[in-house]
């Protein structure tokens, strides 16, 4: 089966229960979330989620709750080496949205890698190695999958291989989410998926590969940009994207859109529709 929903809302009154019910109306089986803004980390507390009502609504419809993704904020920053209090702050910020993921009973968490500014890309990924550790050691029951990057400024994650070093050095359990416009912008020719997911597979390993954020992309391959396009509307195009969306090798992993509204309306009904319509 394929599993395919996209990114959702979560706010008051209805919380994640307003989350599922977008989901549903999209007619995904498949959803992902921010447990808040993903620009502070002020959160609503876990208790007024509405969690039992939503998960009891989820698995009515036969869903998953493996298929609930949760998404970290974006401030948090595990490659800073120059600035130890935000260092400090992403690694709090992690923790509780690890809490609050294992509260709703997510099973995995997007984390972005992180940047390293104006240091090396390798004391970044020490960094990046050291925060995990600290973080992990306490023994949450979500996964943290680390997102496949554009390669934007001093980004970390733009090659499988850093995200293969982070793997193999942290201690715990670790899983990668696939991002195709980021995995194009960095630079990767999805033109050429087989060979992308067998250089994947070689370097990670499809057993970590866990999410796939189904974009397409406003920029040619290789611009290091990361502009997320509606599906078949830039430059990776429709013929690509239904292929990795019903690629054998990818099937039962989570994929979830990322794709701009259109005049303010989300587009994904639409887009879900298109993509599951194809016969490979």
């Amino acid at each position: 089966m394929i599993k395919l929903g996209s990114h959702v809302s979560m706010a008051k009154p209805d919380y994640l229960v307003g989350s599922v019910n977008e989901a549903l109306s999209y007619n995904a089986n498949a959803m992902m979330i921010y447990t808040g803004a993903p620009q502070n980390s002020f959160r609503v507390p876990v208790e007024d989620l509405k969690i039992e009502e939503a998960i009891k609504l989820w698995l009515e419809k036969g869903y998953s709750m493996d298929d609930v993704i949760i998404h970290a904020p974006y401030i948090i920053n595990l490659a800073n080496t120059t600035k130890p209090e935000v260092f400090e702050m992403g690694k709090v910020v992690l923790r509780n949205e690890l809490i609050r993921s294992s509260a709703i009973g997510a099973k995995y968490i997007v984390l972005h890698p992180g940047s390293s500014l104006k240091d090396s890309l390798e004391n970044g990924i020490d960094k990046v190695v050291e925060g995990l550790n600290d973080v992990l050691k306490e023994g949450f029951d979500v996964i943290v999958c680390l997102e496949t990057m554009a390669g934007k400024g001093s980004e970390i994650g733009y090659r499988f291989e850093h995200l293969a070093e982070i793997i193999s050095r942290v201690d715990y359990s670790l899983g990668v989410c696939f991002d195709t416009c980021h995995t194009w912008d960095s630079g990767y020719d999805l033109n050429n998926f087989d060979q992308v997911l067998k250089e994947f597979d070689e370097i990670i390993g499809l057993d970590k590969l866990h999410v796939i954020h189904i974009n397409d992309s406003k920029n040619k391959i290789g611009a290091k940009k990361d502009r997320h396009a509606n599906i078949g509307e830039g430059n990776i195009g429709f013929d690509i994207l239904s292929k990795v969306v019903h690629h054998p090798l990818l099937r039962g992993k989570t994929m979830i859109l990322e794709t701009p509204y259109i005049d303010g309306i989300p587009p994904y009904k639409a887009e879900i529709e298109r993509l599951l319509n194809v016969h490979i």
